[in-house]
């Protein structure tokens, strides 16, 4: 009865709170990087509301403003690419297909890949057309929705507030829930600390920085619509072995068989001492000798996490992962140490 009791309490308190997940989330999201500010901040101004407040305005200041604008850019460039395939803007394929194939090194390319295998550009050009009705549909500005993500926005920055303020106590409460030794919720928080920071911290600075540079690069050699490619860079940094190569490669080649040899080749070559060393120099900085997750469970957070959350997700997937492997290897470590208690009080009995 009492479960029964506690499963239905359970499922009225997620219907009530079912509405505000999504800006609570990103509450969370921002709570969790920008906490060791708050830490810093509070060394020095002792009352916790004022030390909030200062956070959050920095919040505001460094990271949302600059991110609400780069998403009313990156708007505009989506409603762009759909009106421009919407509206014949797409012949420049077929022309790059006639240069391709005119090119000595098609032949021993579809060689390898096999003619019937590679697509045509009709098939290109109606898949890009598809793409562009959806962007042109689902992309256009309603007030509603200006409406609707300003009441979020609020809710997030008033959730923030009270993560940073009453956050540790209410983490702290938590902790004496939990089914385990003093030790073992050290353990767990010291390893959680190492999980988020490895892979929020390394992933997350890492595909902005990404993103950051391939967008400026493509500003700079005049590519249309920068700020959605920096975007896409900044996603496809999570992704093993393809990273942003997937983004700027294609690009350089496009501008090499274009003729445009110089701009070509210079993207190739920031592509690969600057975009991509990123991930080389950076990543070891921050990770250091942290606990981390392996790559494949980070891709496939990230994925899982965007489909289930929307673009939250490329932070909460592997935040929740992170949380999880911590949980399971202090439950592993438990079930380790049973056998070794026992053998103990055995000796102890002898």
């Amino acid at each position: 009865m009492l479960l029964a009791i506690l499963a239905l309490l359970g499922y009225l308190s997620y219907e009530i709170i079912s509405p505000f997940l999504v800006p609570i989330a990103w509450a969370i999201v921002f709570a969790v990087v920008f906490y060791p500010v708050y830490a810093f901040i509070s060394r020095y101004i002792k009352v916790k509301s004022i030390s909030s407040s200062i956070t959050v305005l920095l919040i505001l200041v460094v990271i949302i403003a600059p991110i609400t604008y780069m998403s009313s850019l990156l708007i505009d460039e989506l409603q762009k690419v759909g009106d421009y395939t919407n509206n014949g803007g797409l012949d420049f394929v077929s022309d790059l297909f006639g240069k391709m194939k005119a090119s000595p090194h098609f032949e021993k390319i579809s060689s390898f890949i096999g003619e019937g295998n590679m697509p045509t550009a009709d098939q290109i050009t109606d898949n890009m057309k598809k793409i562009g009705k959806v962007l042109a549909e689902n992309l256009s500005i309603r007030i509603t929705n200006i409406i609707f993500a300003a009441i979020n926005f609020l809710f997030m920055l008033f959730t923030i507030f009270f993560l940073f303020k009453d956050g540790p106590g209410f983490l702290t409460k938590v902790k004496d829930y939990m089914p385990f030794s003093e030790e073992q919720k050290n353990r767990l928080a010291t390893q959680m600390k190492d999980m988020i920071v490895s892979t929020v911290y390394g992933g997350v600075v890492v595909a902005i920085i990404q993103g950051l540079l391939g967008g400026i690069a493509f500003y700079v050699i005049d590519i249309t619509s920068p700020v959605l490619w920096g975007v896409a860079m900044s996603v496809m940094s999570f992704v093993p072995l393809l990273g942003t190569l997937s983004i700027w490669g294609p690009a350089s080649i496009y501008l090499i068989i274009q003729g445009d040899y110089m701009h070509g080749i210079g993207l190739v070559l920031f592509g690969t001492f600057a975009i991509s060393m990123v991930d080389n120099i950076l990543k070891p900085l921050i990770i250091g000798s942290r606990t981390k997750m392996p790559t494949i469970i980070i891709f496939f957070s990230v994925l899982g996490g965007i489909k289930a959350f929307g673009i939250i997700g490329l932070i909460m997937g592997p935040l929740i992962m992170a949380v999880f492997i911590s949980v399971f290897e202090i439950i592993r470590h438990i079930e380790d140490e049973i056998p070794v208690k026992r053998e103990d009080s055995k000796k102890d009995e002898l």
